[in-house]
């Protein structure tokens, strides 16, 4: 007899103890395959008949506070999962297909905190991180894939904040992604009217240092954050682009002015995460984070529209990947 729990628990504890980072369910037509996404690639685990594996779904679907009679719209829940040493957040999505539901779980650690140093497999990156949020006002910009680490990053640059400057410091996300201490946290829901822009708005009164946007994703939530950083305020975010160019010119296409960045960002970070040989100095990494960073005078120059990559100095990901890969931390080369 098919245990839906008991299978759940079994599945969930394999995927924590190969450090995966999302499950995958492909439905097929009379069978379900798992696949566990390592180091950003996704490797087969097994395959479930149909029949279980909508046991399995409707379990998953009632735990996460899903309606388990939906069927033809996605849907989105959360769980919290505990094995022996950690406690996890286990992000749900269903997606209708043409033979019965996919699933998605994403797996987020809630007490395993990386700090910047341990993030960045270069430790002049980590520095330059570090080096910005010394600043009491300005605009911090994150981009990059999704999975890449961006607001892992900016939790990391947030506890370190608060841990040497005693900030007070407020996050505006969709959903909370950690739970940190000595940090509000307010939940962005879209759907019941209570949008980044009016949380944007309430947190300002509540005489912040330093404030984390979980994602700019219109004209008006940009010009307001940017509006924040004018006026005394350290404002952190990621913004969807392809690379740290495309960051300045998607924030021009919002409307805003040249003028506007060039007094407002501190610096750009478009990162990637980068399979590590092993063994580190940490020898549980797996992945470590490299990235494009742009500021001080190539900021400026970018702005004015010059490619970072024409410019002298400019770490490109290509660049940043050979290095890591003459220095023997990866395989993987441009």
């Amino acid at each position: 007899m098919f245990l839906p729990e008991k299978y759940a628990y079994t599945m969930l504890d394999r995927a924590i103890e190969k450090t995966a980072s999302d499950i995958h369910f492909t439905p097929k037509e009379n069978e379900v395959e798992i696949y566990f996404r390592l180091n950003g690639y996704r490797w087969y685990f097994e395959s479930l008949p149909l029949k279980s594996y909508h046991t399995l779904l409707g379990y998953f679907k009632f735990n996460s506070g899903m309606d388990i009679a939906e069927k033809r719209l996605p849907q989105n829940g959360t769980i919290m999962h505990q094995n022996k040493w950690h406690t996890y957040d286990l992000r749900l999505s269903t997606l209708p297909t043409k033979v019965t539901e996919s699933l998605a779980i994403r797996l987020i650690p809630k007490d395993i905190y990386p700090t910047v140093e341990r993030l960045f497999l270069f430790p002049t990156q980590a520095k330059a991180l570090l080096g910005w949020i010394k600043k009491q006002s300005g605009m911090l910009l994150f981009t990059g894939p999704t999975g890449s680490g961006k607001t892992t990053t900016m939790y990391a640059l947030l506890r370190k904040s608060i841990e040497l400057y005693g900030y007070q410091a407020i996050t505006l996300e969709d959903p909370v992604e950690q739970q940190v201490d000595n940090l509000l946290q307010v939940q962005v829901n879209e759907k019941s009217g209570f949008s980044y822009d009016i949380g944007l708005k309430a947190a300002l009164r509540h005489d912040p240092d330093i404030i984390m946007i979980g994602e700019i994703r219109d004209e008006h939530t940009a010009k307001f954050a940017f509006k924040a950083a004018l006026t005394g305020h350290l404002v952190m975010s990621t913004i969807h682009a392809k690379d740290a160019f495309g960051t300045i010119s998607r924030l021009k296409a919002m409307g805003l002015s040249q003028v506007d960045l060039q007094e407002t960002i501190i610096g750009v970070a478009s990162q990637q995460l980068l399979p590590v040989v092993q063994p580190l100095s940490n020898p549980a990494l797996r992945r470590a984070a490299i990235a494009e960073i742009l500021t001080g005078d190539h900021l400026i120059q970018t702005i004015n529209e010059t490619p970072p990559s024409h410019l002298a100095g400019y770490q490109t990901f290509q660049s940043l990947r050979n290095k890591a890969y003459a220095l023997g931390f990866t395989k993987i080369s441009s």
